[in-house]
């Protein structure tokens, strides 16, 4: 009777656990799919803001920081007109007038999560982050957010916006490999050697614009519409991660875009902030 009982104990006790783990799983495919939205809250009014499933890291960091109450009575500390809003230092919080902001954080980033699927059309907010100079990984600020107003851009100013990019890329690209060939530009320098000179440059430039060319940022056109539509900011995108979109209250961008700035393009009228998980 003991041994039975010994059995059917652990018998039944696997099967709780089995069930236990499928109840678990079932649960955390739920979480997966479902969508979360948190509400900032300003004297301009409230957004509802939708966080991407996409980009993950972000979004539960995010998360994270709004349950904690991290951005509460934190200032929209940077705002340019037809371009976006910056918030999220929480050195903002208290601030003096003429103080600059900006560089606070929590102490960490998060690992840049960029998708073609998601776009700097108006109302997405994104992460802000340091230059790609000393962040050439392009990871995101662990705080600093900036909600896209931009504007409306005709088909002629994308192609472009293009065209610039494609450009700045293969100047880019040249810039590299004439500095790794420096000792043979400064050996023909020394010896007035110009026509090679001009000859590896002229070969360096052909390089350069090739790979750009292989590499060229195209907008698609379905974001295309949308830039010309709605409006945005397309030469951000593939640089900055974005993570979530404004689904109410995309006026308040408007209205929080159009005050009047100074120094660092902050506010003259300090933009308080309250942000709450809503699910």
């Amino acid at each position: 009777m003991k041994k039975t009982t010994f059995f059917f104990h652990c018998y039944f006790k696997n099967i709780l656990l089995i069930g236990g783990l499928i109840l678990i799983s079932i649960t955390s495919c739920r979480r997966a799919d479902q969508k979360h939205h948190v509400k900032i809250q300003t004297v301009y009014g409230d957004m509802v803001v939708e966080l991407y499933n996409e980009t993950p890291k972000h979004r539960d960091n995010f998360i994270k920081l709004v349950e904690r109450d991290y951005y509460n009575d934190l200032l929209f500390h940077r705002i340019i007109k037809e371009f976006m809003i910056q918030g999220g230092d929480p050195d903002s919080r208290g601030a003096e007038e003429d103080e600059k902001l900006g560089n606070g954080g929590p102490g960490y980033t998060i690992d840049a999560e960029f998708n073609p699927a998601l776009f700097h059309k108006k109302g997405v907010i994104a992460a802000a982050r340091k230059g790609d100079k000393s962040n050439p990984q392009k990871a995101s600020s662990g705080s600093q957010f900036y909600i896209v107003q931009g504007k409306r851009f005709t088909e002629e100013e994308l192609d472009s916006l293009e065209d610039e990019k494609l450009m700045k890329e293969s100047q880019k690209i040249f810039m590299k490999k004439q500095w790794i060939l420096k000792d043979s530009f400064m050996y023909y320098q020394q010896h007035h050697l110009y026509e090679k000179i001009d000859s590896l440059r002229e070969k360096l430039r052909e390089e350069a614009d090739s790979i750009a060319m292989t590499n060229r940022f195209t907008i698609p056109e379905e974001h295309r519409k949308v830039y010309k539509q709605e409006g945005g900011t397309p030469h951000l995108d593939g640089n900055y991660t974005v993570f979530g979109e404004v689904t109410e209250g995309l006026s308040v961008i408007d209205s929080i875009a159009g005050v009047e700035t100074g120094v660092s393009d902050r506010p003259l009228k300090d933009i308080v902030m309250k942000i709450e998980l809503i699910d």
